[in-house]
């Protein structure tokens, strides 16, 4: 048994976020219930829909969205007809938790805000995840985590100063969003435990991503002024850089944190080291160093000199495309990757949760459901209903297995 088995999460989330945050209680045992709609699905399964991506089974072939939603079941309901809104409350009413990353005032426009889910199930926890939080002159913006990074202010803490603002990734407000989510919700499962009591819990995602640059925050506030970038400079550690290797975007971190590492470095480098000296000297020789170190390691392969350098005992790190991590043999060696079978798409891999549970990895039971793979299950078994509501809910677009253009109203 799995440490949040018995807990039900319904999981109203989309993109990166959202679902990351559920998918980490649905890897410890919660059972975590997705809905969707078959004209409002989670837009990671794309973008938008079109005939020909509906005929071809589009809806499953995103690596993003299956990638999130492992351990998960599925059920479509149309939130803005009444009966859809009816059997959400039902479903939530057998809840301990519901999470939601729409932006801002989306559920009360629904009339489902957290009074009203409170009105069915007392002791609910509701998890909102909008960019900037429930409240204040910035409620009601919405954002993807490309936008989320931005309004944090961390790219103006990356790259060269010569360089404008570098962000880390193309929306790293998601991921971090997304654990922030999966931390805040086990805190109010576990005060719902304790106490019996729910709370509505105000998650601005951009909030969350002060942490990551604190420094700036502080630098500033003391200051008055912006820290200038930096870059891979690091005022305590030189040689401390991303190096070009042999190949094409191929390259090697190399940090030299003391002494000790750096003889070893220079035994290995040779002459070409001679005269850089102490810490300080090479601090201010900083460029001509790099450029000396970046010609020693150009015409070399990457994950060879890192070996060698690690054997050394100097911390160094390739940078590691998608297909070198799969086939990478740490992580085969921790059997971080697990492989299932999915419908559509077929054997593919699950990268598993980063702790291991009494030494054991946390298994990955279900790959991503389909579209409303689990209406029958969730709706019949949980809820009750028969199979003439079901074909009747189906009739009128309320439930469904397959996306829908938008605007098309019921299936009929």
């Amino acid at each position: 048994m799995k440490a949040l088995s018995g807990i039900r999460i319904i999981d109203l989330t989309m993109g990166w976020a959202g679902p990351l945050a559920c998918r980490h209680l649905a890897d410890m045992g919660a059972d975590v219930i997705k809905v969707e709609s078959c004209e409002r699905f989670d837009w990671w399964r794309s973008w938008e829909a079109t005939p020909e991506w509906i005929r071809d089974d589009g809806a499953e072939k995103s690596n993003a969205f299956n990638t999130m939603n492992r351990n998960k079941r599925d059920v479509t309901l149309d939130l803005e007809h009444p009966d859809g809104r009816e059997l959400l409350l039902q479903l939530i009413a057998s809840a301990h938790a519901v999470v939601e990353n729409y932006s801002g005032g989306v559920l009360p426009k629904l009339g489902l805000g957290y009074e009203v889910l409170r009105e069915v199930k007392p002791d609910i926890i509701l998890l909102s995840m909008p960019a900037f939080g429930s409240t204040g002159p910035w409620a009601g913006f919405r954002a993807y985590g490309s936008t989320v990074e931005q309004s944090s202010g961390l790219p103006h803490l990356q790259g060269d100063q010569t360089m404008p603002p570098v962000m880390q990734q193309v929306a790293y407000g998601d991921a971090i969003g997304g654990l922030n989510g999966s931390a805040a919700l086990l805190t109010a499962l576990r005060h719902q435990a304790k106490t019996g009591e729910g709370q509505f819990v105000d998650l601005s995602q951009a909030e969350a991503m002060f942490p990551l640059g604190i420094q700036g925050i502080l630098h500033t506030s003391v200051t008055g002024n912006n820290p200038e970038r930096q870059g891979n400079f690091h005022p305590n550690a030189v040689p401390h850089n991303v190096y070009p290797c042999l190949g094409d975007d191929q390259w090697l971190l190399i940090q030299i944190f003391e002494e000790s590492q750096w003889l070893s470095l220079c035994h290995i480098v040779g002459d070409e080291l001679v005269g850089f000296g102490s810490k300080a000297e090479r601090l201010e020789q900083v460029v001509a160093l790099n450029e000396v170190i970046a010609n020693w390691t150009r015409p070399q392969e990457a994950e060879v000199l890192m070996l060698k350098l690690q054997q050394a005992g100097i911390p160094a790190a390739m940078c590691l495309s998608s297909k070198r991590l799969v086939e990478n043999p740490h992580l085969k060696e921790r059997g971080f990757w697990q492989w299932l079978d999915r419908a559509v798409v077929g054997h593919q891999p699950n990268p598993s949760a980063p702790y291991l549970v009494h030494g054991k990895r946390v298994s990955i039971d279900a790959p991503a459901p389909t579209l409303g793979q689990h209406n029958s299950e969730v709706l019949k078994d949980l809820l009750g209903l028969n199979d003439g509501r079901l074909a009747y809910l189906t009739s009128e677009g309320v439930i469904g297995d397959k996306p829908r253009m938008p605007g098309t109203g019921s299936v009929k």
